[in-house]
């Protein structure tokens, strides 16, 4: 405690290790890499990084809680993270949206966390409402500064919070912040409406996953629509059905949506619905199948598919997953190729940061080529522009594309 009754900035030093990762970009520094610090710190506190010369190498958001002890805002020379800074640091995020999206799309990432200097921290937005998802509890000190600068920006937008589940425990303090709470404007009755590529589609941004759609595979779905004219397209684990909607309109004879879940199907029930006075869907006929994906497929009846989409949930959200998602991607493929027709494409996607694109792409293809030996890819894609990845972990969106 200094003279005046301040705290003293909270001070950490670190491993050699961990020293060299943060000069080399990273922007976590993990509570087993803190060598030392001058006092417990609080959750929020910014705290600055010093090498073992005592020179300044980083300063960030202190999470006593988390493995993650502190995420990283500024690295390099020594900065003040005032409201100029904040201010700063916002323009610049929302700047690189600039010409990525007309008026047929309303519904995009407007922060991408780490990767947009943000740690922990995301931003979507649909239409007028932008529903912001933290992953870590030092950002709720921060959530007036948030309100203020998305004001700022757009001063008619409502904001609604949503918190990642390792932090909505404990959250039950009068005040405390708590998931689906709306921070600006009144909060939404239900689902709201947003425009994806000219479709409208619906986001549950109070109880959905993520922040109420999968934002993240618009290139992919945008693909799939040039690929599905004259086609008969299966969109396995369809969740909302994005994918189906795309193939719809872009001209495929039939579309099976495949999920388990009742509440995604009738999600994509609702979103064709919102679609039904776009012609160019009325010809496709869609049908709801609500089973175990893996199941399914398995029993289904073989080469009755002309695009097959398999899109599953993260097979390794940890790295001692890697070898169950390895097997678990093989099947679906495996499957998927058994369904396909002569001349079918294979749409495959992996949403596991722990497997990298480089193994993904090899499995799919060399399962696919066992399996067919006209396998024959043709396109791989990875993360779209408002979802930049500036570090390894950050990778986790990867789809390959097969022609038979």
């Amino acid at each position: 405690m200094s003279a005046t009754g301040e705290k003293t900035r909270l001070r950490l030093r670190v491993t050699r290790s961990a020293e060299s990762s943060l000069r080399r970009g990273h922007p976590w520094l993990f509570a087993d890499s803190v060598a030392a610090q001058n006092r417990p710190g609080t959750a929020g506190e910014l705290g600055a990084v010093f090498d073992h010369k005592d020179e300044f190498l980083a300063i960030g958001l202190y999470d006593p809680a988390s493995p993650i002890a502190l995420r990283i805002l500024h690295a390099g020379k020594p900065r003040i993270i005032d409201e100029a800074w904040w201010n700063v640091r916002w323009k610049e995020t929302i700047a690189r949206r600039d010409g990525l999206f007309d008026e047929l799309t309303t519904g995009y990432r407007c922060v991408n966390g780490e990767s947009d200097g943000w740690p922990g921290l995301v931003l979507d937005r649909y239409g007028e409402t932008f529903a912001m998802k933290i992953y870590s509890a030092a950002w709720f000190p921060w959530l007036d500064r948030i309100r203020a600068l998305l004001s700022q920006s757009f001063p008619t937008a409502r904001l609604v919070l949503r918190l990642s589940r390792n932090i909505q425990s404990g959250q039950s303090a009068p005040g405390a912040p708590v998931d689906g709470q709306t921070l600006v404007g009144e909060p939404p009755a239900g689902p709201v409406i947003f425009r994806e590529s000219g479709l409208s589609f619906e986001a549950d941004v109070l109880r959905g996953q993520k922040t109420g759609f999968f934002l993240d595979q618009r290139e992919n779905r945008r693909a799939v629509e040039k690929l599905a004219p004259g086609r008969e397209v299966l969109n396995a684990f369809s969740f909302s059905g994005g994918f189906s909607l795309y193939a719809a309109r872009g001209g495929a004879k039939r579309v099976d949506s495949l999920d388990l879940s009742a509440h995604a199907l009738d999600s994509a029930r609702r979103n064709f619905v919102l679609n039904a006075s776009d012609p160019r869907l009325v010809s496709t006929v869609h049908r709801m199948i609500q089973a175990d994906a893996f199941g399914w497929l398995a029993e289904a009846r073989p080469s009755q598919y002309d695009l097959v989409i398999l899109d599953p949930p993260s097979m390794a959200p940890r790295q001692s997953a890697r070898d169950s998602a390895f097997g678990a991607y093989t099947n679906l493929v495996q499957q998927g190729v058994r369904l396909l027709r002569p001349g079918g494409i294979l749409v495959a996607a992996s949403c596991s940061a722990h497997v990298t694109a480089e193994e993904f792409s090899a499995l799919v293809v060399q399962t696919a080529r066992l399996a067919n030996s006209r396998a024959a890819q043709f396109l791989v894609t990875g993360h779209a522009p408002d979802h930049p990845a500036t570090f390894k972990e950050a990778h986790y969106l990867k789809c390959v594309y097969l022609r038979f």
